[in-house]
């Protein structure tokens, strides 16, 4: 019976709840503290009438109705915040998968063939440097005059705005995957050489698992500049997005709602990071972490 009860007790949510908080006490309870130091500072800075920037009671009060109800849709670009979100989700998974596919391929044909790596490097060293918003205007008047995807419905702005991300995502992403292939322990190209090993099993026993965790470094670094990327590139070719909503915030006057949007942003990028340590935690072996 009794144990019963603490089988019972052990499944109840609350209890595992408490438990939680009672192990990561000090974990919880410091950056609550930093929270809340930081928004007193916050609105001690802003709570006076004239202050240009509003305090955080303000823009709590301000956005109460974009807090309770994100999934409101009036039509074109009025639209709640979960939609703008989604929406700058979806720019961001297509952009980049297509620089994750390009760049892991990529880099290990590069890593591989020390020809093209001594061709190339100097290229995406340079091509790396490159802030994203700087390629945004040739995308344009490419996309302009040749859109592949114009048979799908998509606009110039739209296509463009993926090739942001993809162009930010790829170099990262490329970079490590080459670096992972050149650091493959010569014992191990020395063993695939003696036992005559065809090119395929390789690739599948050697090549791939000795490069995950480089090729995992770069797509976590290059999640981060995509979701950075198209906020900053939806700013400016506008539609439905979170980017394009700071930016309409901000022209019309409404900083709360800027104040909230980045806010969001934040939050949903530490997501998608937390979504790739977490992936690269279950499919890095243990002894390569």
């Amino acid at each position: 019976m009794a144990t019963n009860l603490a089988v019972t007790k052990s499944k109840n949510p609350v209890n595992f709840v408490l438990d939680h908080v009672q192990k990561n006490r000090r974990k919880i309870i410091r950056p609550l503290v930093a929270i809340t130091v930081l928004l007193l500072i916050w609105q001690i800075l802003c709570h006076s009438p004239e202050s240009s920037l509003p305090g955080p009671i303000k823009a709590v009060q301000e956005t109460w109705e974009l807090i309770i109800n994100p999934f409101f849709d009036n039509g074109g670009t009025d639209k709640g915040l979960f939609w703008q979100i989604l929406a700058s989700l979806q720019r961001v998974a297509i952009g980049f998968t297509l620089a994750a596919v390009l760049g892991i391929s990529l880099g290990i044909l590069i890593g591989t063939n020390s020809l093209m790596f001594d061709a190339l490097d100097p290229l995406f060293q340079v091509f790396r440097t490159i802030p994203p918003l700087a390629w945004l205007p040739i995308a344009l008047a490419v996309f302009q005059q040749f859109n592949p995807f114009e048979g799908m419905g998509m606009k110039a702005n739209e296509v463009s705005a993926l090739f942001v991300i993809l162009i930010t995502a790829i170099w990262p992403i490329l970079i490590n995957t080459t670096v992972g292939v050149q650091q493959i322990p010569q014992d191990y190209r020395n063993v695939a050489r003696v036992l005559r090993l065809p090119n395929q099993k390789y690739f599948w026993k050697i090549l791939l698992p000795s490069s995950v965790p480089y090729i995992f470094t770069g797509l976590r670094i290059g999640i981060g500049l995509s979701w950075l990327a198209i906020v900053a590139a939806e700013m400016l070719v506008g539609g439905v997005g979170i980017g394009f909503f700071i930016w309409d915030s901000y022209n019309s006057s409404r900083l709360s709602a800027v104040i909230l949007a980045v806010l969001y942003v934040g939050i949903v990028g530490l997501i998608l990071d937390r979504m790739v340590g977490f992936i690269a935690s279950k499919v890095v072996p243990e002894e390569q972490k």
